[in-house]
């Protein structure tokens, strides 16, 4: 059985020790955390030990698992990595590019795995498109939350367009052509509101906005591409799919739920299919399946990679929105 320790003992840390302890085949060692008198609290509450020092931890674990403040993410991973430990790290990955440029190395050198928390991924209305062939011509996104101090020491678009952008390139096989963005700093230092329109090379457009300043939530994407209309909604887990088909494609069809749609070039019909999403609890489900590529030797579902071009296109983001409020 692998031995897993959780570094960081947040918000966040204490859902993943929660996971952590409702998988079978782990065992949660202990955990560590900056604050020593937090981590001691919480190692009670959750009937753990707490390390006073992240070595002394990482000499007893298989596993980390990081969920501490981002700027701790590269040293406490690159620790990690050279005494030869698999790695779950949050997102966003890394605090700068270079760092994550450097734990890809690491990763290759010392042999171990590496996964990063982005959680959507493993969304029941997002796993729900697996069976789908998707090829989107254009994508929009919309990531709204109400404000919350925690998390605006960071700009919106690395505490929740990061979300969208991982899953905008995971649905894109093509290099970014052309980036425009803008943001607003409404209550904190850095942008709470955010927009970016994205050119890929295949075509593709996508319009992504996020924002810590709403009165409502929303985690909403929508595709188009030739065949269909996707709607993804993340926080209500529903998936639709609407296809439109001509009279020669009809005839092949079993479905009899079919609306006839007159237009200028004949009969269409469309069909709405509500995707069946099975419930999942979707940080369990990330953990178990990184602890399942380490028994299996198998590749991990968001590698440092992943993690490393939503950075890199989050970051693109944030200078274009720099640039912008200088210009104006």
């Amino acid at each position: 059985m692998l031995k897993i320790g959780v570094l960081g003992t947040g918000h966040l840390g204490q859902i993943h020790i929660k996971c952590i302890q409702l998988i079978e085949n782990i065992s949660l060692i202990g955990l560590y955390d900056i604050d020593l008198e937090k981590a001691k609290t919480v190692a009670q509450t959750y009937g753990v030990k707490a390390f006073e020092q992240v070595e002394s931890l990482l000499d007893e674990v298989d596993i980390v698992d990081i969920v501490t403040s981002t700027p701790a993410h590269f040293e406490l991973a690159k620790l990690a990595i050279e005494r030869g430990k698999h790695v779950f790290i949050e997102k966003p990955v890394t605090h700068r590019l270079e760092e994550a440029k450097e734990l890809i190395a690491l990763e290759k050198t010392y042999g171990v795995k590496v996964q990063v928390g982005h959680v959507e991924r493993f969304n029941p209305a997002f796993l729900a498109l697996e069976e789908i062939e998707l090829n989107p011509k254009f994508i929009e996104a919309h990531r709204l939350a109400m404000f919350n101090p925690r998390g605006t020491d960071v700009s919106v678009v690395l505490d929740l367009m990061i979300h969208d952008l991982d899953i905008l390139l995971h649905l894109v096989d093509a290099e970014v052509k052309n980036l425009s963005a803008s943001g607003v700093a409404v209550v904190s230092d850095t942008p709470d509101i955010a927009n970016a329109h994205i050119e890929f090379e295949n075509g593709c457009v996508a319009n992504i906005t996020a924002s810590r300043m709403s009165f409502k939530m929303m985690r909403k994407m929508r595709l188009f591409q030739e065949d269909a209309y996707i709607s993804v909604d993340f926080l209500e887990k529903k998936t639709d799919v609407v296809r439109l088909y001509d009279e020669e494609k009809k005839k092949t069809l079993k479905e009899v739920d079919l609306m006839e749609l007159p237009t200028k070039n004949g009969k269409k019909y469309i069909h709405l299919a509500q995707l069946s999403a099975t419930s999942v609890n979707a940080i369990k489900m990330e953990i178990e399946t990184f602890v399942e590529s380490i028994n299996e030797n198998k590749p991990v579902r968001v590698s440092l990679a992943d993690g490393y071009k939503a950075l890199k296109l989050a970051y693109q983001i944030k200078e274009a929105i720099n640039m912008r409020n200088i210009i104006d």
